[in-house]
């Protein structure tokens, strides 16, 4: 997928999101973005089109299955989608509502169905519509998180866990029907998510050259998109030690605020 024409991107209102669509925003090129604010999607949709990119924009929650799948399918019967960026994600912070982690019990649910069933919302409505055209790019946003539960977090590294493992699954389901699938897994990204932290953040990148690493990436159909590499590689050492070598190291991590 050299040249995609249409592209859709969720969670396109901020952050990686925001910078892929405007990174993708040139003359003639179908852009369709949505996010949960409809004032920052409109500012986003806007600074696309001011690019010569043709935008259609709408705030919808990618939890509400049918809205959002019916608003998917009637773009692809508009303009036929070759990529869709299932990037729309969540994290939580230290909850302190049952003594255990530091998510709550509440916002660990609610990281679990956004960024899981977020993502099979996004792409199940064009998945079957791809393979008849035997063409398509499905991208499905992970995290360096992914490689390891820490502590803090253990929703949010579960739930990107589940879509790396899912996407790697489905682009050797789906390789000999035309369809490309790439998991993209950053690692501290500059963004509204990030924002709230108070701890160092190391080899914090900002979401333009973010963007410019998944764009490249997902042009040459990487199985998966991993940066920063300094980050990755701690992050994949983290997730093949042992834990008796790795829980008391992990247990002194910095938590959100």
């Amino acid at each position: 997928m050299q040249s995609p024409n249409s592209i859709l991107i969720t969670g396109a209102s901020s952050g990686i999101g925001e910078a892929l669509a405007l990174a993708y925003a040139v003359p003639g090129r179908q852009l369709w973005l949505t996010g949960r604010d409809s004032a920052r999607l409109a500012a986003v949709a806007d600074a696309a089109r001011a690019k010569g990119a043709r935008v259609t924009a709408s705030a919808l929650d990618v939890l509400d299955r049918q809205a959002l799948g019916d608003w998917i399918r009637a773009a692809d019967d508009g303009v036929p989608i070759d990529l869709v960026i299932a990037n729309a994600g969540i994290s939580g912070g230290t909850g302190g509502g049952d003594g255990l982690s530091g998510e709550t019990e509440e916002q660990a649910r609610r990281i679990l169905a956004v960024n899981i069933e977020g993502v099979l919302n996004t792409i199940h409505p064009l998945i079957p519509r791809m393979v008849a055209r035997k063409r398509g790019q499905l991208a499905l946003m992970s995290s360096l998180a992914a490689f390891r539960g820490m502590p803090g977090a253990p929703a949010y590294c579960a739930s990107k866990a589940a879509v790396r493992s899912y996407g790697e699954g489905l682009r050797g389901e789906l390789m000999g029907q035309g369809v490309q699938v790439t998991v993209i897994c950053p690692g501290f990204v500059r963004s509204r998510m990030t924002a709230v932290n108070t701890f160092p953040m190391p080899f914090l990148m900002d979401a333009d050259r973010a963007a410019r690493i998944v764009v490249q990436g997902l042009a040459a159909n990487r199985a998966r998109i991993a940066f920063p590499w300094p980050t990755y590689a701690v992050s994949w050492l983290l997730g093949v030690l042992p834990p008796s070598w790795t829980d008391a190291l992990l247990a002194q991590a910095p938590r959100k605020a």
